[in-house]
């Protein structure tokens, strides 16, 4: 039989491409399960060229609903290239649903022309992309935004002077602030800054060249962040160096003029745009979102947020299903005006320890500060101390790390884990309250106020929140990192933000406060001797001594405080 020619869009002269999408997308579309029905057959428009703000090519490929009639767009732009598993999770499925599709390459990688930088031309290449779009016929002049990490930064760029035509925004699991993700309080985030030098470099060039990148810093991960000095390590791991890593390692003050115009935070302090934010419990994003939907809500901005039990990368895979249908509910309410699917509650939040999810009327929810305090023996009390004294002191060297174990990572480890071996060292405090009578609820920000005192005035203190089983299983459920310059023997005080959690500790269940000298290769490692940790060469244990005005600082809705 003849092929057919597919309809003209509506009241234009175009007419589709008869393409299909690739068959990798077509295959990997038929692994998930739970998703919506297909609305439509998908056409593909592979290789356009979009020029750039300095007209450099963007190769730019087009999924389209193929049935007749006019459809709104989506903006999917992507350092990542645009194969797997972009192709499948934005090019196909959105055009099912009936949007046209637009998944383009930043500047410099994935074919496209130019040279990338960090951040410095996705503002510019953004705005000339929408420009593109104004003179295709298939354009309806209305617009949406849809992406990951890196794809919700692009978003931000567009959003700081937003086109006309932008209806709606859906950042998941997003960045707006790349020195955020790199340093924590001022500490080296080391494990991810070499886990996004790899994504960055490899990935646009096809998931062959990721993986095999991503397995050679898996064995090598050890050998580089154990180098002295650190910085430069590792250009052997990475195959190629790339440009902006050496700068972002050697820039660890935000208000150096390296970090000028990188933090886009500005853009949701004024934006009108409908805003779906997602994001997941141990997500390295995951305050970012939290900073989003802050600047949204105050700037009376229409927002949504979901957070679900994902790491950055399992969001988009064992979470797929629940991201991707809240992510179409909000884009055909602003797109398409069925608001049908959305919820009811402007917050979802998956709570941990009873598997459910809420829904939330805003974020944080009220709550009343509570206090628990450190006390000998290991034990955890709410009853306050009447001093400053001694509780107990632990030696951190530098030479032999305390390691990071699960939480906010870019890798395969990364998410809620057993911390019982990681507990049984010597260089690791807990305390432990009392097994719970009734469920207690933590809803909000978690964060420590230490009182610190060390022999050599320079240390990095970890500190974390863990939920111990009858059984004895500890397992962290958010955690934070200070860097200390202590004066003498006297103590300094500290207050360390430990990220936020929704978690019920059951009844029988304990509350436990974990406390170390740092959690290596996540964090570069404190030398011990005030030097950077990236050009250290010599390496000094410090004593750590923690005093009992110290603080485990938890929120509690009001019944419960």
């Amino acid at each position: 039989m003849p092929s057919r020619t597919p309809d003209a869009v509506a009241g234009t002269d175009w007419a589709p491409p008869a393409g299909k999408p690739p068959l990798s997308a077509r295959m990997t579309r038929a692994t998930w399960r739970g998703l919506p029905a297909r609305r439509h057959e998908v056409g593909w428009e592979p290789g356009l060229v979009v020029p750039a703000a300095d007209g450099s090519p963007l190769i730019t490929d087009h999924y389209f609903p193929s049935g007749r009639g006019e459809f709104p767009t989506l903006l999917v732009r992507s350092p990542y290239g645009r194969g797997l598993p972009w192709s499948a999770q934005y090019g196909l499925l959105f055009a099912e649903q009936g949007f046209h599709v637009v998944v383009q390459s930043c500047r410099g990688t994935g074919g496209s022309g130019g040279t990338f930088d960090l951040w410095r031309n996705e503002v510019a290449d953004g705005r000339a992309t929408v420009a593109w779009l104004r003179g295709q016929p298939w354009f309806n002049g209305t617009l949406g935004t849809v992406g990951p990490s890196y794809l919700g930064y692009v978003q931000w760029a567009l959003a700081l002077d937003p086109p006309p035509e932008l209806k709606a925004m859906v950042v998941q699991v997003g960045l707006h602030d790349p020195y955020a993700l790199f340093y924590a309080e001022g500490v080296l985030c080391l494990e991810n800054v070499l886990a996004v030098g790899v994504g960055m470099t490899y990935q646009h060039r096809g998931m062959a060249s990721f993986l095999k990148a991503t397995l050679r810093l898996h064995r090598r991960l050890r050998e580089i962040t154990t180098a002295q000095p650190l910085r430069g390590a590792y250009a052997s791991a990475l195959g190629s160096e790339p440009p902006w890593l050496d700068d972002v390692m050697a820039h660890p003050d935000a208000r150096d003029a390296y970090w000028r115009g990188a933090s886009l935070a500005e853009a949701a302090e004024r934006l009108r745009v409908p805003t779906a934010l997602i994001a997941g419990w141990h997500d390295v994003l995951l305050d970012q979102t939290f900073e989003q939907y802050d600047r949204l809500r105050q700037a009376g901005c229409e927002t949504a947020l979901l957070v679900g039990p994902w790491t950055h990368t399992s969001a988009l895979q064992q979470g797929w299903p629940e991201v991707f249908r809240e992510s179409l509910a909000w884009l055909r309410a602003h797109l398409g005006a069925d608001a049908s699917g959305l919820r009811p509650t402007p917050v979802r939040v998956h709570v941990g320890g009873e598997d459910e999810w809420r829904d939330l009327e805003d974020w944080p929810p009220a709550a009343a500060a509570t206090s628990w305090y450190p006390i000998a023996g290991g034990h955890l009390t709410q009853e306050a101390p009447t001093d400053s004294a001694l509780v107990t002191a632990f030696r951190y060297d530098p030479a032999a790390p305390t390691p990071s174990l699960g939480g906010p990572l870019l890798s395969r480890t990364a998410g809620a884990r057993d911390n019982g071996a990681l507990e049984d060292r010597d260089d690791v405090l807990t305390f432990t309250g009392p097994p719970l009578t009734e469920p207690v609820d933590v809803l909000g920000p978690v964060s420590a106020r230490l009182s610190i005192s060390t022999d050599t005035g320079y240390a990095d203190v970890f500190t974390r929140l863990c939920d111990v089983d009858p059984q004895g299983r500890s397992v962290n459920i958010c955690d934070g990192l200070g860097r200390l310059q202590t004066a003498g023997q006297e103590p300094s005080r500290v207050t360390v933000p430990m990220s936020s959690t929704a978690h019920r500790f059951r009844a029988s269940h304990r509350i436990r406060w974990q406390i170390s000298g740092g959690a290596h290769p996540r964090y570069a490692r404190n030398p011990g001797t005030g030097e950077s940790p990236v050009t250290a060469t010599t390496l000094t244990p410090v004593r750590i001594a923690l005093h009992a005005d110290s603080a485990l600082v938890l929120p509690k809705t009001p019944e419960q405080a």
